[in-house]
């Protein structure tokens, strides 16, 4: 048994607790959370760190294949031809890829993520999870225009998900730009009730003027891909409004982004009473687009906040600290306590493993992280990160 103390430990369930004292035992499980006066801990050697202790981090989206991309795209191109740019320059040796997703998978750990729901569309990434110290729940992504290519499209997922932990993979769409309605139709036929969702939402403003007025980038898009778009009829609203009722109902549902979402967008959400998170990827944001989401917009319902950092194509780190970092500095009405919690439970609850990370709670592994550097715990770019456990 190890007992860690630090000048202050932050649970996140519950108030932070100065001087406290974590037991944890050999295989990472918490067997206790101590006031520094408890006698249950009195007299006991403890591992004192000069910090802020904390769970490990949750990344509640990223795309791990892609790692081999790495500084292969053009910063600040807007979506569409972001998108173009990935799915031209993705293909490479497969030795390469699974290289560098192996190197990605470790330098999350090392960066404090002991949760990652990973987006796929290949099985590349299967052996890595297999073996990681890091808890995955994987998303195979499916995404069809044309309605003869929904159903080898399903099939072609279905064989995806069948190497990965299928307590912790699901089959999901991929974003509102790459899927018809009548493949959203499909997808509520066939996932069950427990079967998490994530889908890319709202990304690029040409999102809203695809499905309100068919003009915009996304047309230029389809044409330089080859892609058949001539069945998408303008909806005269927001694509949230207008592919939401086409999904499951009753599954949980993470929107990943949401740059563009607007209030009524939000109040559309909650009027239709679904149980869904939403994810922000500052950094990838910021590349990609060059701009954030309105993060205000979603705070009156803080405990569906969620991070991530999406791949290394968008992204020079997978470090979920730097995203709380950007966070921080652009909305300064939000202190570390409160955003806290986006990175940590409640990325656990969206990803179906809050029972065992996202807390310091006794009977977890949440992995144990101190953040020095803080002062008044208050994050800044000085801050830095140690794994303990």
């Amino acid at each position: 048994m190890r007992y860690i103390s630090a000048s202050i430990v932050v649970p996140v369930k519950g108030s932070f607790i100065r001087q406290g004292v974590v037991a944890i035992d050999e295989t990472g499980t918490v067997r206790g959370v101590y006031e520094e006066t408890d006698r249950a801990v009195s007299g006991i050697e403890k591992e004192f760190y000069d910090g802020v202790l904390i769970p490990g981090f949750v990344n509640a989206h990223c795309h791990v294949e892609l790692s081999h991309m790495a500084g292969k795209t053009k910063k600040g191109t807007g979506l569409p031809r972001f998108l173009a740019d990935v799915m031209k320059m993705r293909a490479a040796d497969e030795k390469d890829i699974l290289a560098q997703i192996d190197a990605a998978d470790e330098l999350m750990y090392n960066n404090g993520i002991q949760v990652v729901g990973d987006h796929v569309n290949t099985a590349l990434s299967a052996k890595m999870k297999a073996k990681s110290r890091i808890k995955y729940h994987t998303f195979v992504e499916i995404m069809a225009m044309a309605k003869e290519d929904i159903q080898p499209r399903v099939d072609k997922a279905r064989d995806v998900e069948f190497y990965f932990d299928t307590s912790h993979a699901s089959i999901t769409p991929h974003a509102p730009y790459s899927c018809s309605k009548e493949l959203f139709k499909a997808i509520r036929k066939l996932v069950s009730d427990d079967n998490i969702l994530s889908i890319h939402n709202q990304e690029s403003e040409e999102e809203n003027k695809l499905y309100r007025y068919r003009e915009g980038e996304f047309l230029d898009f389809y044409e330089e891909m080859g892609i058949d778009a001539s069945s998408f009829k303008a909806q005269a609203r927001n694509s949230i409004q207008s592919y939401l009722g086409h999904l499951p109902k009753n599954n949980p549902l993470i929107l990943v982004h949401n740059i563009h979402m607007s209030l009524k967008d939000v109040d559309f959400i909650e009027r239709l009473g679904r149980d869904a998170y939403f994810c922000v990827c500052p950094k990838s944001n910021l590349y990609i687009e060059g701009t954030l989401p309105k993060i205000l917009n979603f705070v009156p319902n803080p405990k569906r906040m969620i991070v991530g950092t999406d791949s290394l194509a968008s992204n020079d780190t997978l470090d979920i600290l730097a995203e709380l970092k950007v966070i921080s500095a652009h909305t300064n009405q939000l202190d570390f306590l409160q955003i806290l919690p986006w990175a940590t439970i409640n990325g656990a609850e969206a990803l179906g493993v809050a029972h065992q990370f996202g807390s310091i709670e006794v009977g977890k592994t949440p992995g144990l992280l101190l953040l020095e550097g803080m002062n008044n715990l208050r994050l800044t770019e000085k801050v830095t990160l140690k794994r303990i456990v």
